[in-house]
């Protein structure tokens, strides 16, 4: 059964050839056009797949109709093959719609939906910058559940709102009890990270700080993203890098202790300093060049331990980023305190009440 997906490659074409003319959508085409590899001189069944792939598409002729469209969110996966002229001819990046397109989508999918007057597609498209299609369809569609819960006749702002923070976060879970210890280290988690962000000029506002669990973390600090971003520069990069480990900052600081409740903070953070320097090129020592997916022979001509020099690269950005997080919540550590201990009393902080701690 190694040639199955190669069968049923050829089945495929096989069909189109009698329907045609007709269009072959292939979705996710990553999954069987991803770089060849060698196993020990036997073809892979995902090897096959692919050479049966490109067999069928070099073998139309000129008179055949048949387009063949193909969609996938991991392009830089492809084997070089299926993007060669006379296969995949023409690339067209979708990227996120911008602030009219987010309109548009909410329009559409709030059509059949009764909507409460204080609603204002507008203003949810202005702080759902960087979402999906999918993402906005969905929050629409957890919004209508949740009004739906609340026992409200038509879907209200705060309905949405709270949808919002079940897509990007998780189910709020208010049942889930934990001591006065993770209690405390949660909130001065949080309040490090609102802190530190709120003292780098490339950083978003800060919207809403809360200790109450939801999804698998224990609190969350939620960003205004109202701005669609095409560009990013070094320094914002380099203070998202000291905004994301301000949690963990905190906690060494306040507790002289450190926990688990970093972990996706540092899974982000080694991410962002990574792409840095093999992405990117913002790396002073190593220069504009990109590393990233290539083969051990290519990493060759760029000299020997390259590997260790990228780790290096990769690690001094953190440690920097970690530091600096450091001595900004020893700067500022009564605010630090004050939110924190608001957060224990009350568990939610919102952008107006943040922004008095520092009038």
């Amino acid at each position: 059964m190694q040639d199955f997906g190669a069968s049923r490659v050829r089945k495929l074409f096989e069909r189109a050839r009698k329907l045609a003319p007709c269009i072959v959508f292939i979705d996710e085409i990553d999954a069987i056009g991803s770089r060849r590899t060698s196993n020990s001189g036997a073809e892979t069944e995902n090897n096959q797949t692919l050479n049966q792939l490109l067999v069928e598409m070099d073998g139309f002729s000129s008179e055949e109709t048949i387009i063949v469209l193909a969609a996938t969110n991991r392009p830089e996966m492809l084997d070089k093959a299926l993007l060669r002229p006379g296969r995949f001819d023409r690339r067209i990046t979708i990227p996120t719609p911008d602030l009219k397109g987010r309109l548009d989508i909410l329009k559409i999918h709030s059509k059949d939906k009764k909507l409460a007057e204080d609603v204002n597609l507008e203003s949810i498209a202005e702080d759902t910058a960087g979402f999906t299609g999918a993402e906005l369809e969905n929050i629409l569609n957890e919004a209508a559940i949740i009004a739906t819960k609340n026992k409200h006749e038509d879907i209200e702002n705060m309905d949405i709102e709270e949808a919002v923070k079940k897509v990007t976060v998780g189910l709020e879970k208010r049942e889930r009890k934990y001591s006065e210890k993770d209690k405390r280290l949660t909130a001065y988690h949080e309040a490090g990270h609102a802190v530190v962000s709120r003292y780098l000029p490339t950083q978003t506002n800060v919207k809403e700080i809360s200790i109450i669990p939801r999804g698998v973390a224990g609190g969350y600090t939620m960003y205004k993203s109202d701005e669609d971003k095409y560009y990013i520069s070094k320094t914002e990069m380099e203070e998202k890098l000291i905004a994301l480990l301000g949690g963990r900052a905190a906690e060494k600081l306040v507790i002289n202790d450190i926990s688990t409740g970093a972990s996706n903070d540092i899974e982000v953070a080694t991410g962002i300093a990574r792409d840095m320097v093999t992405k990117y090129g913002m790396s002073d020592k190593l220069g504009p060049i990109d590393f990233q997916g290539k083969e051990p022979y290519e990493m060759q001509m760029f000299g020997e331990n390259i590997g260790d020099k990228i780790g290096a690269e990769v690690k001094e950005l953190i440690d920097t980023a970690y530091n600096r997080a450091i001595e900004l919540l020893k700067e500022h550590r009564d605010k630090l305190d004050l939110i924190a201990q608001e957060l224990l009393k009350n568990e939610k902080i919102n952008e107006e009440q943040f922004e008095k701690f520092f009038e």
